[in-house]
């Protein structure tokens, strides 16, 4: 299993792969230093030009309803929820 770390490295990576940068994407401080198994994502802030681009982008993405369902299952799962 990967680190936090890690999975908000890729995170910033693929996201910057589409043209968005969250500024203040990071490891949440409290869930990260407790026993907490999985620390949260802080996505963090950003302005509002940002915020419409990651919409934009997200818009843009072709979704297939078998990537519709994978992701209902994950959320049912417990895998998409802190």
């Amino acid at each position: 299993m990967r680190s936090t770390e890690e999975i908000v490295e890729s995170l910033r990576d693929a996201l910057g792969g589409v043209g968005v940068v969250l500024p203040s994407l990071g490891v949440d401080p409290v869930t990260g230093a407790s026993d907490e198994p999985f620390a949260l994502v802080d996505l963090g802030r950003c302005n509002v030009r940002t915020a419409e681009h990651l919409a934009d982008v997200l818009r843009s993405l072709p979704v297939s309803a078998e990537l519709r369902a994978r992701v209902r299952q994950l959320n049912r799962d417990g895998r998409g929820r802190p």
